[in-house]
C-alpha cells in the first residue's frame, strides 16, 4: 500500500522498518522538529527520521499540522492511508478524511484503558499483569477510535517499564504488519471502543519519583519498576538523594515506614507490614551499585529512616 507514516520516537521505529520489510510503499515521513540535545544542545534528529533518512524517503518536519499547507502536504503525497505511531500530535479532521482507508494509530495498551501519552508506564504502576498493543481507526478524539487489533501480553513481576517498551514496539509492528494485511485482503473488522473501563495515562514528571513508604511494598515496588528508566524512584537517606532503580518485595517485617531493618540486605520497612529490598541504587554524585555494596560503604544507623 501507498503509505505516509507519522511518527517520533523509538518506539516508532520498529513499525516503520516493519512497513518497509513487508514491501509496502512509504511515500513520506511526518516526524517532530529536530530537538537541542546533550551538553552542546546541538540538534539532534529524531530516531525515525534518521531510519527514513537511511532509506532515501521524504521527511517532513512541521511545527503544526493545523495549517492548509501541511494538509495540501500530504494531500499531494497520495497516500492510501496514513499510519500513526507514537507521532506526539493530534492529527486535524482535514487530515484525517484524505486517505481513502484513513488513519490507523498503533497505541501501547488495552484500549480504552490508558489513552494518552504514558500507557506502558502507567500499566506497570498500578501492578496490571496483562497488557498489550491495540491497532485503531483514528478519529478526532485523543485514543477513541474503532478497534482494529489487539494483542495481549503479560506482564513479568519484576519487569520494568524500559523493558515492556522493548517488547511492545516490537509486537506493534507485528500487530501494524497484520492489520494492514488485513486491510489489503477486505477482511479487516471495526469494533467501537466506548467509554466503559477507559482511563488516561497522563505524560510523566519527575514529581511522582519521591517514594512514600506509607505504602505497601507491591505499590512501591510498582513505581519503581513503573519509573525505570525514567524520571526513577528516588528518596532521602542519611541526607542526601537516592535513585532506586531496581527492587524485590520481601516478606513481613515490623517496624515503621521507612525505617532501614539491620542486615547486610538493604532492607526497607513500608506500609502494611511489609517490606522491600532495594536491589539497585545510586546515591547522589555517586555510581549506581548493588544495594547491599551501598550499605558497605553507607552503613545504617539504629535510627536510620528513609526520607519522602
Amino acid at each position: 500500500m501507498r503509505i505516509v507514516f507519522m511518527g517520533t520516537p523509538d518506539f516508532a521505529v520498529p513499525c516503520l522498518q516493519a512497513l518497509l520489510d513487508a514491501g509496502h510503499a512509504v511515500c513520506g515521513v511526518f516526524t517532530q522538529p529536530d530537538k537541542p540535545k546533550g551538553r552542546g544542545y546541538a540538534l539532534a534528529p529524531p530516531p525515525v527520521k534518521e531510519l527514513a533518512l537511511e532509506r532515501g524517503i521524504p521527511v517532513y518536519q512541521p511545527a503544526t499540522l493545523r495549517t492548509p499547507e501541511t494538509a495540501a502536504l500530504v494531500a499531494s503525497l497520495l497516500p492510501e492511508v496514513i499510519v500513526v505511531v507514537a507521532y506526539g500530535k493530534l492529527l486535524p479532521k482535514e487530515i484525517l478524511q484524505l486517505p481513502p482507508h484513513g488513519c490507523i494509530n498503533v497505541h501501547a495498551s488495552l484500549l480504552p484503558k490508558y489513552r494518552g501519552a504514558a500507557p506502558i508506564q502507567w500499566a506497570v504502576i498500578n501492578g496490571d499483569e496483562v497488557t498489550g498493543v491495540a491497532t485503531m481507526q483514528m478519529d478526532e478524539g485523543l485514543d477513541t477510535g474503532d478497534i482494529l487489533l489487539v494483542e495481549k501480553t503479560k506482564i513479568g513481576e519484576n519487569e520494568t517499564s524500559g523493558e515492556l517498551f522493548d517488547r511492545l514496539r516490537d509486537l506493534g509492528a507485528q500487530v501494524l504488519v497484520e492489520t494492514l494485511r488485513q486491510l489489503e485482503a477486505g477482511t479487516l473488522e471495526r469494533r467501537p471502543q466506548g467509554n466503559e473501563g477507559a482511563s488516561y495515562a497522563p505524560m510523566l514528571s519527575r514529581e511522582l519519583s519521591a517514594i512514600d513508604w506509607s505504602r505497601s511494598a507491591r505499590e512501591i515496588h510498582n513505581l519503581v519498576r513503573g519509573l525505570s528508566p525514567w524520571p526513577v524512584a528516588s528518596s532521602v537517606y542519611q541526607g542526601k538523594r537516592i535513585k532506586i532503580y531496581q527492587t524485590q518485595v520481601s516478606g513481613k517485617e515490623s517496624g515503621e515506614p521507612g525505617q532501614v531493618l539491620p542486615g547486610k540486605d538493604f532492607l526497607v520497612c513500608c506500609g502494611q507490614n511489609t517490606a522491600l529490598k532495594l536491589m539497585t541504587v545510586q546515591y547522589e554524585g555517586g555510581k549506581r551499585m548493588d544495594g547491599s555494596d551501598f550499605l558497605r560503604g553507607h552503613p545504617a544507623l539504629p535510627e536510620t529512616r528513609m526520607g519522602f
